[in-house]
C-alpha cells in the first residue's frame, strides 16, 4: 500500500497577464516531476478545475481591482494552509496599480467608451493589502526555481527563504562587470532584490527593477547617484513607476516627489 502523501495545490488567476503560470508550465521536465509529487487540484492554466477545493498551498497570481476579487480571495484564505502570491502583480498590485497614480476614475474614460460599466476598485491593491499572506515569490514573471524551492518547502511544512539582497550580489557571483560603472547605464541593482540571475546585467544592460525593492533599499539615494548617467535620473524615476510603484519605498518616492 502506498501512503506517501501528495500535498494538495491550487493556483488561481485574478487580473494579471498569466506570465507567473506560464513560468511554472514551462518548468519542462521538471514539471512531469512535479505533478508526481503534489495534488494540484485547480489549475485552470492548465485544465483543472474546481477552485473551491480546500488546499494546503495555493498559489495566487493576482492584483485586486474589482470587489468579486476581494470575496474570491477571501474564500481561498480561508481554504488555504499556506496562500503565497507568486509575481509582481499579488505581491505588489503590478502594472495594472499604475493607475493608482491618477486621480480616480480619471483613466476609465481614457479607455472605455463606457466606464459607467466597470465595476473596478478606486485603488488596485496587492494581496498582502486584503488577506495574510504566508509567503512571496517576487518577479515579472517569476523565476521557475524559486517557485519550486517554495513548494518543496511548503511541502515540508516550512516558509520558503525570502531572498531580499540586492541584484548587486548576483552580479558579483556571476563575475559580471558592472554595467552601471563600466557602461554609465542606469541600472537599479543596488535596490532591487536577487532571484533573476542577474539576467538583464549579464546582456548588457541596466537593470530595471522587477523583482521588486530589496532589503533597506533606498531610491532616494540611487536617484542621487544617477546624475552620472545619461539620462539617468529621467530612467530611474520612470522605473519607480513600473512594477512596484504602489509600494515602499518606491510609493513612497512616487509620493514625495509630487508627480502624478
Amino acid at each position: 500500500m502506498n501512503d506517501f502523501h501528495r500535498p494538495t495545490v491550487s493556483v488561481h488567476k485574478f487580473s494579471s497577464c498569466d506570465g507567473c503560470q506560464l513560468a511554472i508550465l514551462n518548468l519542462g521536465e521538471a514539471l512531469l516531476d512535479l505533478v508526481q509529487q503534489l495534488d494540484i487540484r485547480h489549475f485552470a492554466e492548465a485544465g483543472l478545475l474546481d477552485e473551491l477545493a480546500p488546499v494546503e498551498i495555493a498559489l495566487v497570481e493576482v492584483s485586486l481591482s474589482t470587489s468579486a476579487d476581494i470575496e474570491r480571495i477571501k474564500h481561498i484564505r480561508e481554504v488555504s494552509r499556506f496562500l503565497v502570491t507568486i509575481g509582481a502583480c499579488a505581491t505588489a498590485g503590478g502594472l495594472q496599480a499604475l493607475r493608482n497614480l491618477s486621480a480616480s476614475g480619471e483613466w476609465l474614460g481614457q479607455i472605455y467608451a463606457s466606464p459607467e460599466y466597470i465595476a473596478s476598485l478606486d485603488q488596485v491593491r496587492s494581496v498582502r493589502e486584503v488577506v495574510r499572506v504566508d509567503a512571496e515569490i517576487w518577479g515579472c514573471p517569476v523565476d521557475r526555481k524559486a517557485v519550486l524551492q517554495a513548494l518543496a518547502a511548503l511541502s515540508r511544512g516550512v516558509l520558503p527563504l525570502d531572498e531580499d539582497r540586492p541584484l548587486c550580489m548576483e552580479c558579483k557571483r556571476r563575475g559580471l562587470p558592472c554595467v552601471a560603472v563600466s557602461q554609465g547605464q542606469p541600472c537599479l541593482g543596488p535596490i532591487t532584490r536577487q532571484g533573476c540571475g542577474a539576467l538583464c546585467p549579464g546582456l548588457g544592460r541596466g537593470c530595471y527593477g522587477c523583482y521588486g525593492p530589496a532589503e533597506q533599499a533606498e531610491p532616494a539615494v540611487l536617484l542621487q547617484a544617477a546624475g552620472q548617467w545619461r539620462d539617468g535620473g529621467l530612467v530611474v524615476k520612470e522605473n519607480f513607476r513600473g512594477f512596484y510603484s504602489h509600494i515602499e519605498p518606491f510609493k513612497g518616492r512616487n509620493e514625495r516627489s509630487g508627480e502624478t
